[in-house]
């Protein structure tokens, strides 16, 4: 454990620029692995979860090597040309890399082990395996559909139709990888549209890919199998998750104007920006721009009077994984905040909204949980009283955003808040107390 205390500071100031995104990192691993030739990958995040997919790739027959900081290369084997990897899969705390790795492997004639660590192996992967076992792979799991589990590609696999019963990028993602080497047409339906990274970069490796949308307005991806990709060079935008955590800081603490440059602001991702605008939050977009196919913009954000709002819970795929920032937002904002449809969050890293419940409650501040989301009743821009009058730490359960959402919490107390644990805030974002402690100098 490494425990630290958040203290109140003085304003943010100055420019930053966030790590690469995570869910484009992934991918980019992943499909310049399947290319057959060399592609160049800059801005690649280098958190222990991305490197957990690198390292499968490697277990697998490609050659990833890093250049420098965020510089990779990467030499594909093609697709259906993954080997056998000789040693169990260790995912180490990345759900990303577990459920897109096995849609690669369910397709390919290999069985692969995954483990995972004491978090990974809670989560449910059952959701993954009902498609990629209609599409004949074989699965022996532990208890509950959980790792570590035994996966048995289908050589040649079965093309399916997959409608989407949760909206989920990472099942959407697993069905489309299976598919590039399953003969035929391989389509999933999506009713309610998640993050598009994969679309767009299996599009750009060149794959025959199609997005339409049916009579009741649900996005139909096909892709055709047996795809040949060609290699790549990759610019990884910033992680808009991980620039949240700096703009609600900056929102937040009386005084501060931020800019964050280079933030990816793909439009299935950018829920958290809409919401904190509509709460007031002034974000300014500057020098917008395509940067491999992916809108991207440096934000300048600047200290915000926030007012409570009600969440429309249809945007909730759109910023899944930056509500425990939006809670920190919402409980320095002037009335009530209402968030709904966020059972998702109960299966993430942590039970993210009994968990967030709990942190900002014992840092002062009003929290109600309800079954699909928390009721937050803000303190107008009063600081909250902090973890140290109420006897912390916070208890984040290995979960790095309620780590990070809780660390900026400390910012805009007046006690400090303490996290029990900051280690698993390098699984996505290992330069974070660095960068936070900088634009506070």
């Amino acid at each position: 454990m490494r425990a630290r205390r958040f203290l109140p500071a003085g304003p943010l100031k100055g420019r930053i620029r966030v790590p690469g995104d995570k869910s484009i990192s992934h991918r980019a691993i992943m499909l310049s692995a399947l290319a057959v030739g060399e592609s160049r990958i800059t801005g690649l995040l280098e958190g222990e979860d991305v490197l957990a997919t690198a390292s499968a790739m490697r277990a697998m027959g490609a050659t990833v090597e890093r250049l420098g900081e965020g510089e990779w290369q990467v030499y594909g084997v093609g697709v259906g040309s993954l080997l056998q990897p000789q040693s169990p899969l260790d995912m180490g705390n990345s759900g990303t890399s577990t459920r897109l790795l096995m849609g690669l492997v369910a397709s390919h004639p290999i069985t692969a082990m995954f483990t995972g660590d004491a978090s990974l192996s809670k989560r449910p992967m059952g959701r993954v395996i009902e498609p990629l076992s209609q599409m004949g792979a074989a699965f022996e799991a532990s208890e509950g559909g959980r790792l570590p589990l035994t996966l048995r590609g289908a050589s040649p696999a079965v093309p399916i139709t997959y409608r989407l019963p949760v909206a989920s990028a990472q099942v959407k993602s697993a069905v489309l990888l299976a598919g590039l080497n399953t003969p035929g047409i391989t389509t999933v339906i999506e009713p309610v549209p998640t993050r598009d990274h994969s679309e767009r970069m299996l599009a750009g490796f060149g794959a025959e890919l199609s997005v339409d949308l049916d009579a009741d307005g649900a996005r139909v991806i096909t892709i055709r199998g047996e795809a040949e990709l060609k290699p790549q060079a990759i610019e990884v935008p910033g992680d808009p998750s991980s620039a949240a955590f700096f703009i609600v800081a900056a929102l937040i603490v009386p005084g501060s104007e931020l800019l964050i440059e280079n933030v990816g602001l793909n439009p299935t991702r950018s829920g958290v920006i809409e919401v904190l605008r509509a709460m007031g939050g002034q974000i300014e977009e500057l020098n917008l721009r395509l940067v491999g196919g992916e809108p991207v913009a440096d934000l300048l954000v600047r200290h915000s009077a926030l007012n409570g709002i009600e969440v429309d819970p249809a945007l909730a795929p759109s910023m899944i994984d930056e509500f425990p920032a939006l809670f920190v937002a919402a409980a320095l904002a002037q009335g009530r905040t209402v968030t709904s449809g966020l059972d998702e969050l109960r299966v993430k890293e942590s039970d993210r909204l009994s968990v967030m419940a709990a942190a900002l409650a014992l840092a002062g501040a009003r929290v109600e949980e309800r079954e699909d989301g928390l009721v937050i009743q803000g303190t107008g821009g009063e600081p909250l009283s902090g973890t140290i009058e109420s006897g912390g730490p916070v208890a984040t359960h290995l979960d790095h955003r309620i780590a990070m959402s809780m660390a900026v919490a400390g910012l805009a107390s007046r006690s400090g808040v303490e996290v029990d644990d900051t280690r698993p805030i390098a699984t996505s974002f290992p330069t974070f107390e660095a960068l936070l402690d900088g634009a506070l100098a």
